[in-house]
């Protein structure tokens, strides 16, 4: 429920932030459920509407309705957290897989696989030298930045579960193109890549809860970039690939650090634990 950088309150509401802005809307109001299993601490639970209150005063939005049930002890696990929003479309924003084409630009606007490892680590009780923490972060005023002020996003998402990897395929599948990334430029934190490498997981599968990754157009890329950067939640962005032409099936290619060519798969089954 807790972890560092977070927890289940933070994390309900800026997963459905998140979903509104790369949707290319304002996030404006959310509605939240809770399910409460009997004998659930007061002080928990507190300590867990604080936090979402906290996170939507930070993302200007409102809580405008909810409901609260209590279960019997043993029918759920502590407690659970269901929430929907509502978003206001930006004005002429229009993004999609249908707008992508050959020579576009794909940017992410951080380091991938924070919150997943950071989580698994904790679940483990995997002590690190160097402390893990979650990316977990509602990113709709970095979103609503960079749609305001260029015209070149094309279309976004945030790669939460699978990680990148799961997000470039989908859109490889979606658009019918293929993509290809450099190992060299994603943005990865050596704390994280050791992890993943010790508990033996590829961090382009594993969840993130406060990135997106755009496809833009090439003469707005640089632009978009700027935009990213100067924000907070952007500090950390990369141009990491763009889109490329299919030879015979639609594919994610990563260019390693080496030169050689590997194919990124649609992750499954051990690399996609429910973390999110």
């Amino acid at each position: 429920m807790f972890f560092n950088g977070g927890d289940i309150g933070k994390l309900a509401v800026c997963g459905t932030i998140n979903d509104l802005a790369v949707a290319g809307s304002k996030p404006a109001a959310i509605a939240l459920a809770l399910i409460i299993e009997e004998g659930f601490e007061i002080k928990l639970l507190e300590k867990i509407l604080d936090s979402i209150s906290e996170q939507a005063r930070q993302n200007n939005v409102d809580v405008v309705t909810g409901d609260i049930k209590t279960v019997e002890a043993g029918a759920v696990d502590k407690i659970f957290i269901n929430t929907a929003g509502l978003g206001v479309r930006l004005p002429n924003v229009d993004l999609g897989v249908k707008n992508i084409t050959v020579g576009d630009k794909i940017i992410i606007n951080g380091t991938i696989g924070d919150h997943g490892m950071t989580i698994i680590s904790q679940r483990e009780d995997i002590k690190f030298q160097s402390s893990l923490k979650s990316d977990c972060a509602g990113l709709a005023d970095l979103t609503c930045k960079l749609l305001e002020n260029t015209n070149g996003v094309k279309f976004m998402r945030d790669p939460t579960r699978g990680g990148l990897a799961a997000t470039l395929n989908e859109i490889s599948r979606d658009s019918s193109m293929s993509i290809e990334i450099r190992e060299v430029d994603i943005p990865i934190n050596p704390a994280v890549q050791a992890a993943a490498d010790m508990l033996g997981f590829d961090v382009l599968n594993i969840a993130n809860e406060g990135k997106f990754v755009a496809v833009v157009s090439p003469e707005s890329a640089d632009d978009c970039l700027n935009i990213c950067k100067k924000h907070p939640l952007g500090k950390d962005a990369k141009l990491i690939g763009e889109i490329v032409q299919t030879r015979n099936v639609p594919t994610v290619e990563l260019i390693t650090k080496i030169g050689g060519r590997r194919i990124i798969q649609m992750p499954y089954g051990r690399e996609l634990p429910r973390i999110c």
